[in-house]
C-alpha cells in the first residue's frame, strides 16, 4: 500500500507543479522530486519482495499507515525547503529587521 500511496502523492504533486503557475516560486518541484524519488525506491523494494517471497503488494494496515508517514516526511522536507527558501520573504525580513 505505501507504494500507491507515494504513487498518489507524486502524481497529485506533479499535476500540481506542471498546472500551477506558482509552482516553481513555492518549490513544488522538490516535492516531485521526493515523491518520485521514493516511489522509485519503493518499487525496487516491493520488486525484491516479490523476487524473494512471491508477493509483490502488501495490503496490511501497517504498510497503510508507513504510507502515510512517508508522505507526511516528505511534505516535511518540502516545508522546510520552502522556510528555507522563504518565498513571501516573511521570515528573513524580519529577523534582518530584529537584527538591526
Amino acid at each position: 500500500m505505501w507504494l500507491l500511496t507515494m504513487l498518489f502523492m507524486a502524481v497529485i504533486s506533479t499535476l500540481i507543479w506542471y498546472i500551477w503557475e506558482n509552482g516553481d516560486k513555492y518549490r513544488v518541484d522538490i516535492l516531485v522530486l521526493v515523491s518520485w524519488g521514493t516511489v522509485i525506491m519503493v518499487f525496487a523494494d516491493h520488486l525484491m519482495g516479490y523476487i524473494e517471497e512471491g508477493v509483490f503488494l502488501d495490503t496490511s494496515s501497517n504498510a497503510l499507515l508507513l504510507g502515510f508517514l512517508l508522505a507526511i516526511f516528505a511534505l516535511l522536507l518540502w516545508a522546510i525547503a520552502l522556510i528555507i527558501k522563504d518565498p513571501k520573504e516573511k521570515i528573513w525580513k524580519r529577523l534582518k529587521a530584529e537584527a538591526s
